[in-house]
């Protein structure tokens, strides 16, 4: 008898961390869609991807703010555990700017670390952040980011937890500004390095041509930037890719479209089709192994005393 996968991931944290990095050296893709929450974790896992992700923006609009910095570490950092409890994959947690000074950065790292996650990135915005993708943003200088990473790589007791360094100097300073904070984070000992709203296909090959550690693409739909299939992202030599907010938002769009209709119509009946059944959801919720872990501790019987 073993516990449900759900209640508990059988793999540990550290092995997670271990079959990350092993992924990331690999060669092939570690393809990490966007977990909104631990039942999508689960969905991610069963349809075979290496790895999820814990997107802050998606945190954020789950709790009906923006993406400009007003979530707490709190908040996402038991939003990391969450995800991370019910899957045994690695996971990738979107830790902002660290949530305030290089301090609060080696802080984050540590409450990620027990909380099971794989990984983090850190980002070289000022604090507080804003989505990646809108205008307007302003970058720290580079030496202040290589404090925020060292501060971040020092604090972690697993050295199998990945520290990633994400620039979003691209729309500030340029792509080849973008290059030299690269190189400058991965020397204070960043072990990959994501870059924020590339503009297209060349831009992405020259960044992989230039920075010599692993690198991970954002598939963010709707953004400044082309959506590039994994085939592509392999052959110029990407490590990792996340695709952020994608469940959020198909999950989103039809949400709308059937409250829509429940209130136009005053009944969900036309809607049943495009629902995951009842059956679907205890599939994946994986009751019946939870029935018989529970069968198992309370079926038995005391023996009377001679």
């Amino acid at each position: 008898m073993s516990v449900p996968a759900s209640l508990a991931a059988h793999t540990t944290a550290a092995d997670k961390r271990a079959a990350f990095r092993t992924g990331l050296a690999s060669g092939e893709l570690q393809r990490l869609p966007g977990a909104l929450n631990p039942l999508v974790a689960t969905l991610i896992q069963e349809l075979g991807f290496e790895g999820a992700y814990v997107s802050g923006a998606v945190v954020s609009a789950e709790l009906g703010l923006p993406d400009i910095g007003l979530t707490t570490l709190t908040e996402v950092v038991e939003r990391g555990r969450q995800v991370a409890r019910a899957t045994e994959l690695p996971v990738l947690l979107d830790a902002d700017t660290g949530f305030g000074e290089p301090m609060n950065a080696a802080r984050t790292v540590t409450l990620l670390e027990d909380a099971g996650l794989a990984g983090c990135h850190l980002e070289d915005q000022v604090n507080p952040k804003r989505c990646g993708h809108l205008d307007g943003k302003a970058v720290v200088g580079t030496s202040d980011m290589v404090r925020r990473i060292r501060a971040a790589v020092t604090a972690r007791r697993d050295p199998g937890f990945v520290i990633c360094a994400r620039t979003d100097a691209r729309a500030v300073e340029g792509v080849d500004a973008a290059i030299d904070r690269a190189k400058a984070y991965a020397d204070a000992g960043a072990d990959l390095i994501f870059t924020e709203a590339l503009l297209d296909e060349a831009e992405f090959a020259k960044f992989r041509a230039a920075v010599a550690v692993p690198l991970l693409a954002n598939m963010t739909e709707f953004g400044k930037g082309p959506l590039l299939s994994a085939r592509t992202l392999t052959d110029l030599g990407y490590n990792a890719v996340i695709y952020p907010v994608t469940t959020l938002r198909l999950a989103m769009g039809a949400i709308e479209d059937g409250l829509r209709e429940l209130a136009a119509a005053g009944t969900q009946a036309a809607l049943l089709d495009r629902m995951q059944h009842r059956a679907r959801l205890y599939e994946l919720l994986d009751y019946r192994r939870y029935a018989a872990f529970d069968s198992g501790i309370v079926d038995f019987t005391v023996g009377e005393r001679a």
